[in-house]
């Protein structure tokens, strides 16, 4: 093998024993590893690189190479091979440069094939020829030979663009029909590009194109999509240690049991030297508010689509409108009759009407200010849900069933029957998920598309009383459920185990109700006649405070 093109060094050392390319067993002789003739520059280095490790190992005081004796280094492996050509990805981005040239010299490693490092170069400096000359070099690298086809016509397309943006339509109109054509790739977009033929200046090139025009951005962006086609080991997908590193902390997050906000994609908003954790009093189990306007059991509570606002029902005959803010204002107060004992209630879409109703056969749709705008009779209603179309309300009812009706054309129809009673029920926002209370059985998720049941959640106490369920928090990652024992419980959806029992109320919680706009906010409704609003620990907490919630790792 040649190493580094010093064959009188090499002689020198082989004399002692230590020729280079004949290191011992787990050892390499630096300078020689990793390298092949055709890839002895891959790393952009200049060729005097290769002498200058022969001088650097070569002693101190300039010793000669017949007394030198070079330095050994354990082989590295495939992994650590592939992390020291992310950190060099990485720092290459950054700017230093320099840093990666020392580093891939040091190591041994290739950041990438020299092929590929020519064609990056050609291609960010609009050198479309060269660049397609560089795809030949590429070809035996790749997969498939159409791969190349698809990667040409990327090239060709952004040369395309770029001449008509510089208002040389006659090369355009060349690039079209002699170039991109003949390649009989994608001929729907051939028909697209022509088009652009048309525009009468630059932004609406931009526009109709969807694209940045010339320059570095839209280069980077090819280059990307180019990167895709080729194989990591020749070519590093793009930013592909920050992609890990975002794995990893979405991962963490995943399994955070108590991880409730928006985690956007952007690591600067996230430190990378602890693992993720999110405090349990960050969580919505404090009581920061107790509602005493109803006089009897509340026996339901729901925030409107919003956030802004929460009704509540009673057994007081009363639904009342709050609005959501810091002083509880109450916005209306509603009562159909004496005679009824609405326990349901869910909010339309556009957050301007709503449906109540019980079990003595009332059905009511009505608008903000309690107007009675419809009305079906002798439906005796569990729950209620309003389906994202804004017409259909489901509703389960007396006869272990759930059914939908349409206000619009007064059409009802069979939904789910079910063999147990079903107490209430809740659909998640992307109808996917249903959960319910099912009479003696407890909290149970089912997947209503693949008519499943998923999980059964533990802790509630469920007897036959009627008890309401949500799914809530960031992204509906979590379900909190009331309870006839007092208490409020709180799962991550994937566990059955509860994260969290909230006390405060004196009976039986029979409904909760998560803000959909406010992660950490949540209602419950109970038997003592109160609604409690939830939310983190006061910044200044107090013992009162932290005896609200006992929580429980799963």
């Amino acid at each position: 093998m040649q190493a580094n093109g010093n064959q009188g060094g090499a002689a020198a050392a082989a004399q002692n024993g230590d020729a280079i390319g004949q290191a011992g067993p787990g050892e390499e002789a630096t300078g020689s590893y990793g390298i092949t003739p055709s890839a002895a520059h891959s790393n952009g280095l200049p060729s005097s690189s290769a002498a200058a490790v022969v001088h650097l190992v070569s002693g101190p005081g300039g010793v000669s190479p017949d007394q030198a004796t070079y330095k050994k280094k354990k082989r590295l492996s495939q992994v650590d091979e592939d992390v020291i050509r992310l950190i060099g990805q990485h720092l290459h981005s950054l700017g230093l440069n320099q840093t990666v040239d020392l580093l891939m010299q040091e190591s041994g490693c290739c950041l990438e094939h020299s092929s590929a490092t020519k064609f990056r170069n050609h291609v960010m400096e609009g050198e479309w020829e060269k660049a397609e000359n560089d795809l030949n070099e590429l070809k035996s690298l790749v997969h498939s030979p159409h791969v190349i086809v698809k990667m040409k016509f990327l090239l060709l397309q952004q040369k395309y663009l770029e001449y008509l943006e510089d208002g040389k339509v006659l090369e355009a109109l060349q690039v079209l029909r002699c170039e991109l054509t003949p390649l009989k790739y994608n001929t729907e977009r051939i028909h697209i590009l022509s088009g652009y033929l048309m525009c009468s200046h630059t932004d609406d090139l931009r526009a109709k194109a969807e694209w940045e025009g010339k320059g570095t951005v839209s280069r980077s962006k090819l280059l990307d999509k180019l990167q895709m086609y080729l194989p990591p080991s020749v070519m590093l997908p793009p930013r592909r240690l920050q992609t890990l590193l975002r794995q990893a902390v979405e991962l963490q997050r995943d399994r955070c049991l108590y991880h409730n906000t928006k985690l956007d994609g952007n690591l600067d908003s996230m430190s990378l030297l602890i693992d993720h954790v999110c405090s349990r009093k960050q969580f919505p189990c404090y009581t920061q508010q107790i509602l005493t306007e109803h006089c009897n059991e509340v026996w339901f509570c729901k925030f409107s689509n919003d956030g802004s606002k929460l009704a509540t029902g009673s057994k007081d005959t009363t639904v009342i409108i709050w609005q959501v803010d810091p002083t509880g204002e109450l916005r209306t107060k509603m009562s159909q009759s004496h005679e009824d004992s609405l326990t349901s209630v869910a909010w339309n879409s556009d957050g301007k009407r709503f449906v109540t109703g019980g079990q003595r056969g009332q059905f009511y749709q009505c608008d903000l200010e309690g107007n009675l705008l419809d009305s079906w009779e002798g439906v005796r209603v569990q729950c209620l849900w309003y389906l994202n179309d804004g017409k259909t309300v489901l509703a389960s009812d007396t006869h272990q069933r759930i059914r939908g009706y349409n206000f619009e054309d007064l059409t009802d129809r069979n939904i789910v029957q079910e063999d147990h009673p079903i107490m209430s029920f809740t659909v998640s926002k992307n109808g996917r998920f249903a959960l319910l209370n099912v009479a003696t059985q407890g909290v149970h998720l089912w997947d209503l598309q693949d008519r499943v049941l998923v999980r059964k959640y533990q802790g509630v106490t469920q007897g036959f009383y009627t008890i309401h369920s949500c799914f809530g928090g960031n992204n509906e990652d979590f379900i909190a459920s009331g309870s006839e024992d007092h208490k409020v419980y709180i799962w991550h959806k994937r566990s059955e185990l509860p994260i969290a029992e909230l006390t405060g109320h004196t009976r039986t919680v029979n409904c909760v109700s998560w803000n959909p706009q406010v992660p950490s906010m949540m209602a419950s409704a109970s038997d003592d006649g109160t609604v409690r609003i939830w939310g983190p620990a006061p910044i200044l907490g107090n013992q009162e405070s932290e005896e609200a919630c006992s929580s429980m790792d799963s």
